[in-house]
């Protein structure tokens, strides 16, 4: 079921009245959730939900056992090691399994060696990636004794399978979300409507700017020899901004969607396009996958405490691995090996960890410096992202080089609506940068002017109108492929 469906804008209000008003006792609510979550998850295709229950029994009953061998910590990671390697062999099947294959054929063929092909005709079930994931890192967290494990299966299926988060994300940990179904919920009016806010903030962003940027990347992205330099930078600048609106706001929506229902899930994007350097974006940009591939990849390599060489192999390692996950793409993990070369040259230089706070804090403008950084690092992003967007990476190179070489104007690919997509995105830059220090754009500020509900409506109102005249072609959410 997507978001912005006519099934969902039913769905959602019917599962809020049974949770407060029908299913008050806790285990009734996870039991209602657990039900909602499977309904909104099998819309796609009802075989999917094999999978997941598959998934959320194994990893249940692996903490179990890791609880049971308490005194025998061999046995405890057995038990770990077994159900990480199911997950991921699972994972494996049905998201890589069919690269695998066509990479070891072209190998072969290119020391001159003839083999028959095997591939499975299996669809990618959605959101795979992100709830094995957070099925993993459960058995990962109860073996290092950082969570207990639970004998409640109702309310562990209702932490892998939450429907607001189920398909893209965040990606929650069992630390933060597993104990709010342990405990008893009320309604909370004030967290309910900012909760709707963020859901708005969300719908503008995926509905007026994302769809509306895609339409003009998916009609000349196929075309890009014969554009010039500039127009073929301006592409790589909307889908930046689509991809992002695309993520961002399905972010924006689930987060505000949990909140209807007293659970709050972890912020996932924090401004990302007003870094200074590429460090700091990614302390920004899809914070719970970053933070998850630090926490149960690059600190178990060794992370920074160790020889500068062995640093530089383990930020390639969860780079490489970060691509991967994206896709079964040799373009994806070029992407991923691009960053972690450039954050490799910000460690050599000690400067990743520079840019903790918020840009500009506390000042209405950034200085020139400030604004030369965001500037170069935006850029790289869109170059990044070119690589990303790209179907090979022979059409990467292609694209980049013909971004270079072809004659720089003129500007063919925007006409009036484009120009108008491309003010949108500059007018969502301008919003969050006023609002770079909140959770979200339609977080208002304490001030005599918010605080009069007539004002508040009319914003409202008015994304609402906008959303309704400048929704674009629906397209399905970037980030449920992956």
């Amino acid at each position: 079921m997507l978001f912005n469906s006519i099934e969902f804008l039913l769905f959602l209000p019917i599962v809020f009245l049974l949770y407060w008003f029908v299913f008050r006792e806790r285990r009734w609510q996870n039991l209602l959730i657990v039900t909602a979550s499977y309904v909104f998850y099998g819309w796609w295709d009802w075989r999917f939900l094999i999978l997941i229950a598959f998934t959320s029994f194994c990893s249940y009953w692996s903490g179990l056992l890791i609880g049971h061998y308490e005194k025998r910590r061999k046995a405890q990671r057995i038990v770990s090691a077994i159900n990480i390697v199911l997950n991921l062999a699972i994972l494996g099947i049905f998201k890589y399994f069919n690269f695998f294959a066509e990479n070891f054929e072209a190998l072969f063929l290119a020391l001159g060696y003839q083999i028959d092909r095997i591939t499975l005709d299996i669809i990618l079930p959605v959101g795979i990636s992100f709830y094995t994931f957070q099925a993993l890192s459960y058995t990962i967290d109860v073996y290092r004794k950082q969570i207990q494990p639970t004998r409640d299966i109702v309310e562990f299926f209702a932490y892998i399978s939450f429907f607001p988060q189920l398909v893209a994300g965040p990606i929650e940990r069992a630390t933060n979300l597993l104990p709010q179904f342990q405990q008893k919920r009320s309604f909370d009016y004030a967290r309910a409507v900012d909760g709707l806010r963020q859901m708005l903030w969300g719908f503008m962003k995926k509905l007026m700017i994302a769809d509306n940027c895609a339409t003009v990347v998916n009609a000349h992205w196929s075309n890009y020899e014969h554009l010039s330099g500039l127009s073929l930078l301006v592409i790589g600048i909307l889908f930046t901004f689509q991809i992002y609106c695309d993520f961002s706001g399905y972010s924006d929506i689930a987060i505000g969607c949990a909140r209807l229902f007293g659970i709050n899930l972890k912020r996932n994007f924090n401004v990302p396009y007003f870094s200074r350097n590429i460090p700091e974006f990614w302390r920004r940009w899809h914070i719970s996958l970053m933070t998850w591939f630090r926490d149960y990849l690059y600190f178990p390599l060794g992370g920074s405490r160790c020889a500068k060489w062995k640093v530089i192999r383990n930020i390639l390692i969860v780079w490489g691995v970060s691509g991967f996950w994206h896709g079964a793409n040799w373009t994806f993990i070029c992407w991923g090996l691009f960053h972690g070369i450039i954050i490799s040259l910000y460690y050599l230089f000690g400067a990743n960890t520079k840019y903790q706070n918020v840009v500009a804090a506390g000042r209405n403008f950034p200085n020139i410096k400030e604004v030369c950084q965001m500037g170069m690092t935006f850029l790289l992003v869109v170059i990044g992202l070119i690589i990303f967007r790209s179907e090979s990476i022979t059409q990467a190179f292609d694209y980049l080089q013909c971004m270079v070489t072809n004659d720089i104007l003129p500007l063919t690919i925007l006409d009036s609506y484009g120009k108008l997509y491309l003010g949108f995105c500059l007018l969502l830059m301008a919003v969050e940068w006023m609002q770079r220090e909140k959770e979200h754009g339609l977080q208002f500020p304490d001030t005599p002017l918010f605080r009069l509900k007539r004002i508040r409506i009319s914003i409202y109102l008015l994304i609402i109108l906008l959303i309704i005249t400048f929704t674009g072609k629906s397209q399905a959410f970037i980030y449920f492929q992956f």
